[in-house]
């Protein structure tokens, strides 16, 4: 079907009332379909025809186009909803980086796009930095021209590149942002195939190995940032949302406000770091986040890493590691305790159960009543 033949839905208040808009490129045939629906007018100041919302009027639009056009209700019936809790929005890196000439740069649309729906700092450049690297391989090409076999051609240039599939998963989701979101195209590229998912085993350390991390910290700071990180489960941008109040000392818990997926939950809190805290939070007197920078701010991600990849190496562990192996290694330790795998995915806030269960693969416990066949 051609995607001009197309009609967006989108939600419209004209004077207190509700209208079910209808965005469509020019086209003869739905414009004539249009005028056979009841009571539709055409608004100047939003650019688009509109009808009464109502049950009756949306069901005569799916049979009056059926086989026609292309009915996008997304907007209508959209789940997604805005982070409003999010960590805010930086894209300064964007104003400021140094253009080389020639250089196609991400549409001032699409940013914008990222930045109303408040997308993760992490997202919105993982994004802009994949579709920039796309029209760049289509500089002759007006993005309104750009079709599926270029978007293929692309996609298999990735592939014989040894891009991962996580990568090229992420370079069709940036594609289809500009089209399908900042666009309003339905489905431009729904025939996309994706390469299958990759599934690979958490990476996770001993026991032995957070305690001699944790100890190898030159500050008390440092120390409460990797142990309670540790000890509570936490991805780091959860560590870093904390603020003093999330603390719960009574009840031995540490709330996580909007967390992946726009989830509130709480998970555990150690003793040994809850003695720690107390100790750095009257050094430091933190005001407005659990662990704040020199300035005031949130620490920085890039600044809990180094903090780690330093106590690493002191201790002799020559490995990668990164902060999300001590959220792996806590629920993978809780196993190898015994600890229920349904409390695990609670702490974790895993939304489904299918995601913790990764960690019976790599708990110890489970392979330790099998006899090795060279040991017999």
């Amino acid at each position: 079907m051609d995607y001009k033949k197309s009609i967006t839905l989108k939600h419209l208040l004209i004077a207190e009332q509700k209208y079910i808009g209808l965005q469509f490129h020019p086209d003869k045939v739905v414009q004539a379909l249009l005028k056979e629906l009841p009571n539709i007018k055409w608004s100047k100041e939003f650019g688009m025809a509109y009808v009464p919302n109502t049950k009756g009027n949306l069901n005569l639009i799916y049979q009056k186009f059926r086989g026609i056009a292309w009915i996008n209700s997304n907007y209508l019936f959209s789940k997604s909803r805005i982070n409003k809790e999010n960590e805010e929005i930086n894209v300064d890196w964007f104003r400021k980086r140094i253009i080389t000439p020639g250089y196609r740069t991400c549409p001032e649309e699409y940013l914008l796009k990222l930045e109303l729906k408040r997308y993760a700092n992490n997202t919105v450049k993982t994004y802009v930095q994949c579709f920039e690297k796309f029209i760049n391989a289509q500089k002759e090409t007006d993005l309104m021209r750009i079709n599926e076999q270029d978007v293929e051609l692309y996609l298999q240039k990735l592939i014989q590149e040894k891009k991962s599939n996580s990568y090229v998963n992420l370079m069709i989701n940036s594609i289809k942002f500009y089209y399908e979101v900042v666009k309003g195209m339905p489905n431009r590229f729904y025939s996309i195939d994706r390469p299958i998912k990759e599934h690979t085993l958490p990476k996770v350390l001993a026991k032995q190995e957070v305690k001699d991390i944790i100890e190898a910290t030159s500050t008390i700071k440092h120390k409460c940032l990797l142990s309670l990180m540790y000890s509570s489960g936490l991805r780091i941008g959860e560590l870093l949302n904390l603020k003093p109040e999330d603390i719960d000392s009574k009840r031995m818990l540490v709330r996580v406000n909007q967390g992946k997926g726009n989830r509130d939950r709480l998970t555990i809190l150690s003793e040994k770091v809850l003695l720690d805290l107390r100790v750095y939070y009257k050094k430091h007197r933190p005001k407005n986040w659990l662990f704040e920078s020199p300035d005031g701010n949130k620490y920085s991600t890039t600044s809990v890493s180094a903090i780690l990849t330093k106590a690493s190496r002191i201790v002799g562990i020559h490995k990668r590691v990164n902060p999300h192996m001590l959220r792996h290694s806590f629920a993978t330790h809780l196993l190898e305790s015994g600890t229920d795998l349904r409390y695990i995915q609670t702490l974790l806030g895993h939304k489904s159960s299918k995601t913790t269960e990764i960690y019976t693969h790599v708990a110890t416990n489970t392979f330790a009543i099998i006899k090795n066949p060279l040991d017999s």
